[in-house]
């Protein structure tokens, strides 16, 4: 059975920090693609981040300089380090892990809420 599981989610000030965590069983880690994905509210999901099993990296425009998306694979786990945060990061942060060009599994997501 597969799962993702989120955490680290959490109210933090602007210009904060927060570091999301997603930890992954059921799959081959290794050989699954892992993204980060955020849905605001009222809007649509949008992709954050994604890391490839080599660790290419990719970011959307808005976080560049400010995110940062690593994975451990001993550990099974994808993590996104959030700096510099702003209200407009403000979302349901979740993870995905994906083989080809669509994600395939899905985390229950962890609210990530910037006050101004």
């Amino acid at each position: 059975q597969v799962a993702l599981v989120e955490s680290g989610g959490g109210l933090v000030q602007f210009g904060g920090s927060l570091r999301l965590s997603c930890a992954a069983s059921g799959i081959i880690f290794s050989m699954n693609a892992m993204d980060w994905y955020r849905q605001a509210p009222g809007k649509q999901r949008e992709l954050v981040a994604r890391i490839s099993t080599v660790r290419t990296t990719a970011y959307v425009d808005s976080v560049k300089g400010r995110f940062t998306i690593s994975r451990d694979n001993d550990k099974n786990r994808v993590y996104l380090q959030m700096n510099s945060l702003k209200p407009e990061d403000t979302a349901v942060y979740y993870c995905c892990a994906r083989r080809g060009r669509e994600c395939e599994y899905w985390g229950q997501g962890t609210q990530v809420t910037v006050s101004s």
